[in-house]
């Protein structure tokens, strides 16, 4: 993929080949010969972005290779200053956008915007809707963005994203609930000191129950027919410097990123209506992944008898709960099978 050739010549030194793919070179002086090696360069005669190349070096009874990476360098994405606030504290309205997906639940954003609002007035709330009759939303720093019918919940988290120009964003569901116990200022911290590129934070019920859903996500290699996933409640081990805080492999619903490594794993589009883990399982080996499970937020109640239910949260039930035999569950095990490679599951 490349010739050698020498930015200078020592003297005693015979050269042979240069320009070319093989360059040889000898001296009667040892120290001569290894001041010429210092000068030796290579050019790639192939463009690629990134890539890298071998290169063999030989001597009488020994031989060597060693790796060239040639790529251009990558640019840098720089932000803000986390504490330009100039209080010393993190300024989330330049550091944080809190993004969601909505479906029909208009009760249910509303009752969210307005909690986010009274905790963190100024930081921007990006909404994805595929609803099939959009109801207006207005308010300060808010972004409405309408999507085909039933587009999907991963198109949506795409789109959501697709918008964020902060150094994080914030994923949380459109029927969360902020509470004193919902302090991002404890997730950008994590994420600023640590080398972790996501967080998760704690979802309460009504009922008091609070899960992390922090999860322990392996591939064995199953030779030609297929790999085998396995996931497991847990985490690795406690995170340095915050010891409500472990590393994992895929959390809750819930959770603070950064906003390139989010983009660079992606949400499967074609997973619409059934679809949490699968995000961790393509960022296997992209994302490290932590969990805090002092940072919490509320989960508006689910209880409600049938007979007391809209007509959007009836039809809002049938596309999220679908039937055992629906096509959209029976694609998650296609993707599994094909896309990941996956023949067999295990786990909770």
């Amino acid at each position: 993929m490349g010739t050698l050739a020498v930015a200078a010549v020592v003297e005693g030194v015979v050269l042979r080949g240069e320009g070319q793919r093989r360059l040889s070179m000898g001296s009667a002086r040892l120290d001569h010969l290894n001041r010429q090696l210092q000068f030796v360069t290579y050019t790639s005669t192939v463009f690629h972005p990134d890539t890298a190349d071998i290169v063999q070096f030989c001597t009488h009874g020994h031989e060597a290779a060693f790796t060239i990476r040639i790529r251009h360098p990558p640019a840098p994405r720089l932000y803000g200053s986390p504490d330009s606030d100039g209080d010393g504290g993190y300024n989330l309205s330049a550091l944080v956008t809190i993004a969601t997906k909505t479906f029909l639940r208009y009760e249910r954003l509303r009752g969210l915007l307005a909690s986010i609002r009274r905790f963190y007035p100024n930081v921007t709330v990006v909404v994805a809707d595929d609803s099939p009759r959009p109801e207006p939303l207005s308010g300060p720093h808010l972004e409405h963005y309408l999507m085909p019918f039933g587009k999907g919940w991963f198109a949506g988290r795409n789109l959501a994203v697709s918008q964020v120009s902060t150094k994080y964003v914030l994923w949380v569901d459109d029927d969360f609930i902020f509470t004193p116990r919902t302090r991002l200022e404890k997730l950008v911290d994590v994420l600023e000191r640590t080398s972790l590129d996501l967080v998760g934070g704690a979802v309460r019920e009504i009922t008091g129950f609070t899960t992390t859903y922090r999860q322990r996500l392996s591939v064995r290699a199953g030779g030609a027919g297929g790999d085998c996933l396995r996931a497991r409640p847990g985490f690795h081990h406690r995170l340095a410097g915050f010891p409500d805080c472990v590393v994992t492999d895929g959390v809750v619903n819930f959770f603070l990123a950064r906003t390139d490594k989010v983009r660079q794993v992606g949400f499967d589009p074609r997973l619409r209506r059934v679809a949490h883990l699968e995000f961790f399982i393509d960022g296997l080996g992209v994302l490290h992944v932590g969990s805090c499970e002092d940072v919490v937020v509320d989960h508006a109640s689910k209880l409600a008898l049938p007979w007391r239910r809209s007509e959007g949260e009836r039809q809002y039930a049938r596309y999220r709960y679908p039937a055992a035999r629906d096509d959209s569950l029976s694609l998650k095990h296609r993707l599994f099978f094909f896309k990941n490679r996956f023949k067999c599951m295990a786990g909770n």
